[in-house]
């Protein structure tokens, strides 16, 4: 079986406002398989979302190559679906016609995309909010839109960069017990950014810690833990403390060495 997502010798620079070169990503080399769900963390601006902008097809490499079920990415690809920090709704549609506006966009009749957008603002929690504007949200509320917005798609391969590092614990909690949800009705290859280390081994399948700059993959971790997973009693497991305690000594060494180099 091909890979959904498969990063091979990636090089990636840019040039900086004074002219000299900044290599982001060197000799970087990555696969994912279809539904699998992979994290990724490393040090701050090691390239995490520059590697999430070449597969989305926002950004070429200098070398290497990236490819999407054995086919290179060269634009951008609509199996491809995007979640960020911060949320793209349209502050002046509310969360129905928010929802809606992906399937409208791909040219589903406007009965359809209607449909639709009704039945995942009803599977993410918002019913009784369809008509509301962005404003009218709390937090965890637009970020649940957005997963709507995005799974209404059924995107194959899923981006998501620091989707929920906005959020209180609370309730970031339990925007990562609704995205496991929707991720397992859909099985999309999910590639995930975080800084949090708990958050990536309480969702993901398993872990690449990044080097510093120029980023490469320094290792990967299996997440042995059984799905489903809940996510509030999981964090308490001695089988989660201690994958953190080894994933946490690679991550520290390289976090310590990006210090460095910047003193």
């Amino acid at each position: 079986m091909l890979p959904a997502i498969e990063l091979s010798g990636v090089t990636r620079r840019f040039i900086k406002p004074d002219g000299d070169i900044l290599t982001a990503l060197n000799g970087f080399d990555l696969s994912i398989a279809p539904g699998e769900f992979c994290a990724i963390v490393g040090p701050t601006g090691c390239g995490k979302s520059t590697t999430l902008g070449l597969i989305a097809g926002l950004a070429r490499p200098q070398a290497g190559s990236v490819q999407l079920f054995g086919a290179e990415v060269r634009d951008v690809d609509r199996r491809v679906g995007l979640v960020f920090q911060q949320d793209a709704l349209f502050p002046w549609k509310n969360v129905v016609q928010n929802v809606e506006a992906g399937p409208l966009f791909r040219g589903m009749s406007n009965s359809k995309a209607r449909e639709s957008a009704l039945d995942w603002v009803r599977r993410v929690g918002l019913s009784g909010f369809e008509e509301s504007l962005p404003h009218q949200l709390s937090g965890g509320m637009r970020k649940r839109v957005a997963l709507a917005q995005t799974f209404i798609n059924k995107p194959e391969v899923l981006l998501m960069d620091e989707p929920f590092s906005a959020l209180d614990v609370q309730t970031r909690e339990l925007m990562q017990e609704e995205l496991l949800n929707l991720w397992t009705e859909n099985r999309a290859a999910v590639l995930f950014v975080t800084h949090d280390l708990d958050e990536a081994i309480l969702l993901a399948d398993k872990v690449a810690v990044l080097t510093t700059r120029p980023a490469r993959i320094k290792s990967i971790y299996d997440i042995e833990l059984e799905r489903p997973r809940a996510i509030a009693a999981l964090r308490y497991d001695e089988r989660f403390i201690e994958i953190a305690r080894r994933i946490s000594k690679d991550l520290r060494e390289e976090v310590m060495r990006a210090r460095e180099e910047q003193a």
